[in-house]
């Protein structure tokens, strides 16, 4: 992962988290660039940290969740498959693929995280295809293997 570009480092006065996050982020930043340890909000900076990791679980649950809704209509309403499904498929595979070696340590959690990615997909399949939710299955009806390499060809076979 390229490493974000970094803000202009200017002095601003002493804010707090909760009057203005964003100027607090930028001064927390230059304290811990000036090694000025005793300046660091370290409670508030810890939970944006532990967000950081949250906001890496939640961009692989995103993939998986849209990959997931797409094998489900596909598989539901297979008369309306559309160029567009397949080409979200394919490139949310590779959205997984990618934060997967940019975030090895989520591996672990990839089974977790498949199904609360499912308990949405099913939800939107369901207002996507007009179809009663009851039509999907309630548990996950697909395993790693095929949520990931399953052939969805363009067109379709007949």
């Amino acid at each position: 992962m390229a490493a974000p570009k970094r803000a202009a480092t200017f002095d601003v006065p002493e804010t707090s988290y909760e009057a203005d996050p964003h100027a607090w982020a930028l001064e927390q930043a230059n304290h811990l660039r000036a090694g000025a340890w005793s300046k660091l909000d370290s409670a508030n900076l810890a939970d944006e940290i532990e967000d950081v990791a949250g906001s890496e679980r939640r961009r692989l649950t995103s993939a998986f969740r849209i990959i997931l809704l797409h094998l489900l209509k596909w598989d539901h309403q297979p008369e309306r498959r559309t160029r567009s499904w397949t080409t979200s498929i394919r490139t949310q595979r590779l959205a997984v693929l990618y934060q997967l070696e940019d975030c090895p340590s989520l591996a672990p959690q990839v089974p977790d995280l498949i199904e609360r990615a499912y308990q949405r997909a099913r939800i939107e399949a369901s207002g996507e295809t007009d179809l009663d939710e009851t039509v999907f299955p309630e548990d996950l009806p697909y395993t790693l293997d095929e949520i990931m390499t399953r052939p969805i060809p363009w067109p379709p076979a007949p």
